[in-house]
């Protein structure tokens, strides 16, 4: 009868080591699908719920300034422009950073 030696150098079981990395892996990858599907979509609505917060008091700042209230005719015109000169200032910016200007 052949005895069958499990322990021995020829045995078929994958080294500690190995397993540990593939743990770690699954672990990282699971991490990863998380913040890309459920953490990733929540804090980009987040940082978009700040930005329209901090340009609403940015106008109602500086537009009252100049007397301007807001809920006015005269507040939306101002807003208005301060929106124009913010994506002036963004495509500057963009042309910059493309090396144009």
């Amino acid at each position: 009868m052949t005895e069958i030696n499990s322990g021995g150098h020829g045995s078929t079981a994958v080294p500690l080591r190995s397993l540990a990395y593939a743990v770690l892996i699954a672990i990282l990858a699971a991490f990863g699908l998380y913040a890309m599907f459920i953490a990733g979509p929540a804090m980009r609505a987040a940082a978009r719920d700040d930005l329209v917060r901090t340009v609403a008091e940015e106008d109602r700042r500086f537009c009252g300034m100049f007397g301007i209230g807001a809920g006015t005719d005269n507040f939306a015109a101002c807003s208005r422009e301060l929106s124009i000169v913010r994506q002036r200032q963004v495509d500057r910016d963009d042309a910059a950073a493309q090396g144009l200007l």
